[in-house]
């Protein structure tokens, strides 16, 4: 399971790369977790960000079932559902990225956090699908869950899967195709290398949101204890 990641460019920058309008609400994510409101592209074409939960919101984030389904969804059961497959025309969204975190076990209780980023691609997107729930108060949620998809040969060794990071060429076809072929075509493992580095298990803690989170650490687990393994 995929539950962190990072967007730390500067406001210009993304609108460069996405063409869209930040809005005043960004702000650097160098900890994004589960049941944080973060930005996303939807396919309607919009020129900014809308912002999601993810996952879940606070308020249902005790309600374990729902909080689990909605973090993560695997391309393989989009590919083997004629229901998520369905729920792809109208609910495709793209979660905006510099980098991910996985944290690869060296023992029963031990693991050690890793961040991974893509050297010519600073930033990148990963595909979404987003849902609406309402609470017992009548009040309207808007949530996204990250795809994923079977690690690629740069990541194996450390995590099982990876997010379904899009490749350029499938962007527009993801956000903007009617083609359910393309769809599916765009959630293949994309196989660019990528570079990774230990950091901190400080990103352990979902409240903390600093450059600490992200800077290259010797490799320790998340109890501190300093290991061998790189």
């Amino acid at each position: 399971m995929i539950t962190r990641y990072s967007l730390t460019a500067e406001a210009a920058s993304l609108t460069g790369r996405f063409q869209v309008d930040p809005t005043e609400a960004y702000a650097a994510y160098y900890n994004a977790a589960p049941t944080h409101l973060l930005p996303v592209l939807m396919q309607d074409g919009s020129k900014g960000f809308s912002f999601f939960y993810w996952g879940a919101p606070p308020s249902m984030a005790n309600q374990k079932p729902l909080g689990e389904r909605l973090i993560n969804t695997r391309a393989e059961t989009v590919a083997d559902k004629v229901s998520l497959r369905k729920k792809l025309k109208a609910h495709r969204c793209a979660i905006p990225a510099d980098g991910f975190f996985a944290w690869k076990k060296i023992g029963r209780r031990s693991a050690i956090p890793y961040r991974f980023t893509i050297p010519d691609s600073p930033l990148f997107l990963i595909a979404g699908i987003w849902e609406e729930y309402e609470d017992e108060n009548d009040v309207m949620y808007h949530t996204f869950s990250m795809i994923t998809t079977r690690a690629n040969d740069s990541v194996a060794e450390y995590s099982e899967r990876m997010p379904a990071i899009l490749r350029l060429h499938d962007e527009t076809k993801w956000l903007h195709t009617s083609l359910e072929s393309e769809w599916m075509e765009a959630l293949k493992t994309n196989p660019k290398p990528m570079a990774h580095y230990a950091v901190s298990s400080l990103i352990n803690n979902p409240m903390r949101n600093d450059k600490r989170i992200i800077q290259a650490v010797p490799p320790a687990d998340q109890f501190g204890n300093l290991t061998l393994f790189d």
